[in-house]
């Protein structure tokens, strides 16, 4: 209890110390500077190194804040340009498929002013025989938009191929390129007739079978173009189908063979306008020759009664 006591003392008296510190300290701050300058050196010297570092610490923190704030400002920044980046790059992507549809449409319109003798519809490709060749495929267009067999389809600058079945929605196209696929063909400068035969192993190397070329004169040369003959049977006359690219005399000599280069890529065919026209042909027959024969041996007959 004692101890306690003394303690209590002690603190009154230092409490009491420090009052008389702090009234002199005042007193003396009312007199000259120069009575006052040694206590502002003294605690200057140990103030000033304290207010330093906590200044020092509180510009760190502050500093601290701002980049971990600058950090969340920035990351939330760079995310919302990856969102952007993203749907530009959507947009971009998008926009060019859409000029690739564009050119494809404008190279159909083009193809359609230049054959504009013919009704013609325009159908998209849906689906296609296996391998990277159209040889033969399905367009979503049928019977109830008038399409029928032996129709004429075309892209690409000239001829794809013929209409082998019809749906009522769909249709199926054999295009010229196929090894079943055979068309009377004719050189456009000269109107020399030939046969121009599909062939899958040529296809890498961009070409179709030339056949039977009746070339007596020598006219037609490499570079020459080849359009579908008006005695085809099926083919609409005049529909450009390649150009010459190789040319050489048969072992019979009357005739020449070589190889087209066709107009259109039988690789990246994605829309395509089917002629609504089929082609009308009447092959000759025997009996109409023979009743033309009779009819001129009777035209000769009277001649001949009447000259007697």
């Amino acid at each position: 209890m004692k101890k306690k006591t003394n303690e209590t003392t002690r603190n009154k008296y230092l409490l009491i110390g420090l009052s008389v510190l702090c009234a002199l300290l005042i007193g003396l701050s009312f007199f000259e500077s120069s009575l006052v300058s040694p206590v502002k050196q003294v605690s200057g010297f140990f103030i000033t190194p304290v207010q330093k570092g906590i200044s020092a610490f509180g510009s760190w923190l502050s500093g601290l804040t701002d980049n971990f704030q600058d950090a969340v400002s920035l990351r939330e920044e760079n995310e919302a340009l990856q969102a952007r980046v993203d749907e530009l790059t959507e947009e971009n992507s998008q926009l060019i498929q859409d000029k690739e549809e564009l050119d494809r449409l404008r190279e159909l319109y083009d193809l359609d002013r230049q054959y504009d003798d013919y009704e013609k519809v325009g159908a998209r490709i849906i689906a296609k025989e296996s391998g990277n060749w159209f040889n033969l495929f399905t367009i979503d267009k049928g019977s109830r938009d008038g399409i029928e067999v032996d129709m004429n389809v075309i892209s690409g600058g000239g001829l794809v191929g013929i209409v082998t079945e019809v749906g009522s929605s769909w249709s199926t196209v054999r295009s010229i390129i196929d090894d079943n696929s055979n068309v009377s063909a004719m050189v456009s400068t000269t109107s020399d007739q030939c046969m121009v035969a599909g062939d899958l192993r040529l296809l890498d190397e961009g070409a179709l079978n030339l056949l039977s070329l009746t070339d007596t004169e020598n006219k037609v040369h490499v570079g020459d173009k080849v359009v579908t003959s008006y005695i085809s049977e099926k083919f609409l006359p005049g529909i450009l189908i390649g150009y010459i690219d190789e040319l050489s005399n048969d072992a019979n000599n009357l005739t020449k063979s070589g190889y087209i280069t066709p107009v259109v890529d039988f690789r990246h065919l994605q829309e395509v306008l089917v002629v609504l026209e089929t082609k009308e042909y009447a092959a000759p027959s025997s009996d109409a020759g023979q009743e033309s024969s009779q009819a001129e041996t009777e035209t000769s007959g009277e001649s001949e009664t009447q000259a007697q």
